[in-house]
């Protein structure tokens, strides 16, 4: 009886490594404008329909005035978080600045692309240590631009309550650039809406690319850290 002798094939040892991505002020940025914005959500919607309005003197509940209380000091902590992090775009490291659309570059539209394509075959697409290019395009849409947007129709809103003073000097101008404070309190409110369908889509494909990539991202928020294979980086290269 012959002897068989099996042949194995010897693969070459893939290499794993981590890296720390997300620095500190990315990280505290990130969740501070998360619970800011949380707060400014709920208590907006509050100050619009005041549905649990207790009954008798408002004097003696001042559960409105409260919730404006509440709404206006969120907004200022999302003001200062939101110029920090605009500050750390260009102070951070490169991941930092992974999210910006380079739209001058083909590497980034050929990067969208393929992102884009992936995502709507549900499957798992090139990886990114740092924000693909589809995944910063929504974030500058949304969160930069909705950002800038809420900041300014805020503060002009915000501003009417002391004519003449500082933030009526500095954003008053919104009001009649927007054809009147009932149009910049409609355009605030709508803002305010595009920052949930952003939360619902972010929270989405956060939980999809955590399942295709298995490469730490819900804890690198947290940590800082991602984990990553040999080739994983130079899908990175068109963001330096």
């Amino acid at each position: 009886m012959g002897t068989r002798t099996l042949h194995v094939e010897h693969l070459p040892e893939q290499r794993y490594g981590r890296r720390y991505v997300w620095q500190l002020p990315v990280r505290l940025s990130h969740w501070i404008n998360f619970l800011s914005l949380l707060a400014l959500f709920l208590t907006g919607l509050y100050i619009t329909f005041p549905q649990l309005a207790p009954a008798g003197e408002p004097s003696q509940h001042f559960v409105m005035g409260r919730m404006r209380q509440i709404h206006f000091a969120a907004g200022q902590i999302f003001l200062v978080s939101f110029l920090w992090r605009v500050y750390w775009f260009w102070m951070g490291n490169n991941y930092a600045r992974s999210g910006f659309p380079f739209v001058w570059r083909a590497a980034w539209w050929r990067d969208l692309v393929r992102q884009a394509m992936a995502y709507l075959h549900l499957r798992r697409g090139n990886v990114h240590l740092g924000h693909n290019a589809l995944g910063g395009l929504m974030y500058t849409v949304f969160v930069i631009g909705l950002g800038w947007g809420q900041i300014f129709t805020g503060l002009a809103l915000y501003s009417e309550s002391n004519p003449g003073g500082f933030w009526d000097h500095l954003t008053g101008w919104v009001i009649p650039l927007f054809g009147g404070s009932f149009r910049v309190h409609m355009w605030h409110h709508l803002f305010a809406w595009g920052f949930l369908v952003f939360a619902i889509l972010h929270i989405y494909v956060v939980l999809f690319d955590s399942h295709q990539y298995r490469n730490g991202l819900l804890s690198s928020i947290v940590s800082g850290f991602k984990f990553y294979e040999e080739g994983d980086l130079d899908h990175d290269s068109w963001v330096s």
